[in-house]
């Protein structure tokens, strides 16, 4: 993976820290370093592959200097081996690009990616609706890095996200796919960190920006981010973004781009307010659509009927009955995300929590060291629902039962990411069952009561996985 140039973060010993989000455990050293917003994300100088400029000709057995990570052979569902047969190279892309594509461990294209990058690569505008976890940001990462122009020193592209962690992540992976390519730079900025650091990084050359909304557009009307002659702007998890929290800041940012750009819309659901922003600003836009059903078909659902004294009872069975890869667990306030994380760490696991409101440099190393695997289980907002992908989470546990189907069709995304099987226990009081059921109904899924021991089939979701035993878990609805 590149590395970023990032602030000295001093070493974490973990504890009862109300303000770093990690409880319980020793860290080890930290091996990989995250995108750090307003810092230069540029790919590494050297590489084992053969670079552009050292002639890679055509004919060369290229395939056997990739570094490729080691083979998934975990099941998959038809979310993302349903394809037409393509291969990445039927695109024509540059070869570097290839190189950094098979590196990430991507073998072919995903249904969303078939669908979605020849499309962008002619230029036309695109409003995509695809599930969670099924490629979406492979998608529009692959045709704007392959379009990017190395001999132009200004922003070529823009990623708008709507949160910090999506933003690094976006980044990272963007940087990865890039390696090879020879000096494409990457810029991360988001609200909550330094805006000097971001207005003098914007002094060097930056081709790709990756932003939250706010920030960039602050950027932009301080006439430090020249976004004029963007030639694609893409929106991930554009539902949010258009929503009532960013719609006036994202119709402010386009005002800003060239009348001649091509905008890329991404999501697994779609408001009615998406229409019309459509309407305003997009040029018949080719529409993809593969949402057939709602929830990823590897992803079992479950719910545990309990009193709210019983949920942490209950949760301490979990762990004790299921060997978990790593875990997410959601609540729905601050105040019980920390709570929770201490009472979790007081029986006995290791756990992180991150939230809105802690400060940023903690949210960005909770985020970098749960990924990287130095903890089993994190606890958190909704904050953690959109677009973040980490492949070893396998069990999402709703600890607090969602409001509404959208909020929930995003948790329950967090497992089960790219075709692998997945796990999500909802535990559910007097209050949610009403809510189950208009849930159920509006995402035409089936939540069933979580039984004594979990079907064998689950145990891939884990090679190490055992079958539960006989438990007792769960009681009729009423």
């Amino acid at each position: 993976m590149a590395t970023a140039r990032t602030e000295s973060v001093g070493p974490i010993v973990m504890g009862l820290n109300k303000q770093n989000g990690q409880l319980k455990g020793q860290l080890k050293p930290l091996v990989q370093s995250t995108p750090t917003p307003g810092k230069t994300l540029a790919a590494p100088q050297k590489s084992s592959c053969p670079e552009k400029t050292e002639g890679i000709k055509f004919g060369d057995d290229w395939k056997k200097n990739l570094q490729l990570p080691p083979k998934d052979c975990r099941v998959r569902t038809s979310d993302v081996t349903s394809t037409k047969g393509n291969e990445f190279e039927d695109y024509c892309l540059k070869r570097e690009l290839l190189m950094g594509i098979f590196e990430m461990g991507w073998e072919k294209p995903s249904p969303i990616q078939e669908e979605s990058i020849p499309i962008a690569l002619s230029g036309r505008d695109i409003l995509a609706r695809a599930k969670n976890g099924t490629g979406k940001s492979g998608a529009y990462l692959i045709p704007m890095l392959e379009r990017i122009d190395l001999k132009k020193d200004f922003i070529q592209s823009l990623v708008m996200v709507p949160t910090r962690e999506l933003a690094l992540q976006v980044s990272q992976i963007c940087i990865q796919i890039s390696k090879h390519l020879g000096g494409v730079k990457v810029m991360a900025t988001t609200g909550g960190t330094n805006l000097r650091d971001d207005i003098m990084r914007l002094d060097e050359t930056v081709h790709v920006v990756i932003a939250t909304p706010g920030r960039i557009l602050d950027l932009i009307k301080k006439g430090v981010a020249k976004v004029d002659r963007v030639q694609m702007m893409v929106m991930d998890e554009a539902d949010k973004l258009l929503s009532q929290d960013f719609v006036v800041l994202i119709e402010d940012i386009i005002s800003f781009l060239p009348k001649r750009r091509q905008i890329l819309l991404y999501s697994a659901t779609f408001p009615i307010s998406v229409q019309r922003f459509m309407a305003a600003h997009l040029e018949k836009p080719y529409e993809i659509n593969l949402m057939e059903e709602l929830t990823l078909k590897g992803i079992t659902q479950y719910y545990a009927y309990v009193t709210e004294r019983q949920k942490v009872h209950c949760l301490n069975t979990l762990f004790s009955r299921l060997q978990i890869n790593q875990s997410i667990i959601f609540c729905n306030s601050t105040q019980r995300v920390e709570l929770l994380a201490k009472k979790i760490t007081q029986l006995g696991y290791s756990c992180f929590y991150i939230h809105a409101k802690m400060m940023q440099e903690y949210r960005n190393r909770v985020f970098h060291d749960f990924r990287n695997g130095l903890c089993r289980n994190l606890v958190c907002t909704d904050l953690f629902t959109r677009g973040i992908d980490i492949q070893a989470v396998n069990v999402v546990i709703n600890f607090d039962f969602p409001k509404n189907a959208e909020t929930y069709l995003h948790r329950i995304g967090r497992s089960g990411r790219f075709g692998h099987l997945g796990l999500a226990i909802n535990l559910i009081t007097s209050e949610d069952r009403f809510n189950l059921k208009s849930i159920e109904d509006q995402l035409v899924t089936d939540i069933k009561p979580i039984p004594g021991a979990i079907d064998k089939s689950l145990r891939r979701l884990n090679a190490r996985r055992t079958a539960p035993k006989q438990s007792h878990w769960s009681r009729s609805r009423t």
